[in-house]
């Protein structure tokens, strides 16, 4: 904890295979996520309502969409297959505002982070919560983390965009500690960083988990 804000959660994004699902349960990430946007990890909505009938209940799945209309983004939520929205295009505020309204549910909106503008910006956006990122989701790439800190270096993102954040982006074993420890995000993302040719891997995700909860109890 720090401020009173809880750390350490973890997102895992792009699931698609049953197997995928098997994994989840076991490890038990703070949130999963399923991608119906153009990407190599895009599934139909049939395929999110199978593999979310698998998943533990208590385990909250994250659609994300890029410019997908009003009824690409419905569908699944009447359907119960998503508990949270993810927004990774150019939405509109009026567009996210009508989405909140007809879904009541919490809304991320994904922030392309190249300069220090861009999280500036962020404290305009009527979101429940900001992920922030190098740009295109699953890229494996972070971006300069050295732009969330405040002017004087006091490393309090949070309070300059003025909401939790997802952070992502290259996220993985080898500086998710470092993420958490400086940056305090609500949660973490990963995706191709717990992949092994293409694939979800089994222990990566094992490990990342573990990693993330572990340091939440030395984030303090």
């Amino acid at each position: 904890m720090k401020g009173g804000r809880t750390v350490g959660r973890i997102k895992i994004c792009g699931l698609r295979r049953d197997e995928d699902i098997y994994f989840a349960n076991e490890i038990q990430p703070d949130f999963v996520g399923f991608v119906f946007a153009p990407s190599k990890r895009r599934i139909t909505v049939e395929k999110a309502q199978h593999l979310r009938q698998l998943l533990k209940p208590e385990i909250p799945a994250v659609g994300v969409f890029v410019n997908a209309s009003e009824e690409e983004i419905l569908e699944p939520v009447r359907k119960q297959v998503i508990q949270m929205i993810q927004l990774h295009g150019q939405e509109s505020p009026d567009f996210v505002r009508k989405i909140q309204e007809k879904t009541a549910l919490p809304v991320i909106q994904a922030v392309s982070v190249k300069n220090r503008q861009d999280i500036l910006r962020c404290r305009e956006l009527k979101v429940d919560y900001l992920l922030l990122d190098q740009g295109a989701g699953g890229t494996g790439k972070t971006f300069d983390w050295s732009l969330l800190a405040g002017e004087k270096g006091n490393d309090e993102p949070e309070q300059i965009i003025g909401k939790p954040f997802f952070l992502a982006g290259g996220i993985s074993a080898q500086n998710a500690e470092e993420a958490i420890t400086r940056f305090y995000p609500f949660a973490v993302d990963a995706s191709s960083s717990v992949e092994t040719d293409g694939v979800k891997d089994y222990e990566k995700m094992k490990m990342l988990t573990e990693l993330v909860h572990r340091t939440a109890g030395r984030a303090d």
